[in-house]
């Protein structure tokens, strides 16, 4: 029962903002983009700001880790890019090798005979 009051609530606080945002837009336009544009640039200039202090100055390591990362994929594609272009080989032409005479003896057996197995 709590969970659909609150999200009975959810909605209705979605909607009243939604009427709010359309009677600023159609009422006072000019004022209400310049305090969307206002708030977009702040809102970057935070981001940027927590970018550059947490995110880029903790990670020293990233540029080793970003230099392996490359030095793999090098690797990796000299190694799978020179399958793809094989280099034309002279034809070589190569002694053919003569059969030798086996020297295995053929017994002879009672393959032949079958055995009926029925009959036992």
């Amino acid at each position: 029962m709590r969970n659909k009051s609150m999200t009975i609530l959810v909605y209705i606080i979605i909607g009243l903002a939604a009427v709010g945002l359309f009677s600023q837009l159609f009422g006072n336009t000019i004022s209400f983009l310049s305090r969307i544009l206002v708030t977009i640039v702040i809102g970057a200039a935070i981001f940027g700001l927590l970018y550059y202090f947490f995110v880029r100055r903790n990670s020293p390591t990233n540029t080793e880790d970003r230099k392996k990362y490359k030095q793999a994929v090098k690797q990796s594609k000299t190694k799978y890019n020179s399958t793809s272009s094989p280099i034309p080989k002279k034809a070589t032409h190569k002694k053919k090798r003569t059969k030798k005479a086996s020297h295995l003896r053929v017994i002879e057996g009672s393959k032949s005979k079958k055995k009926n197995r029925a009959s036992y």
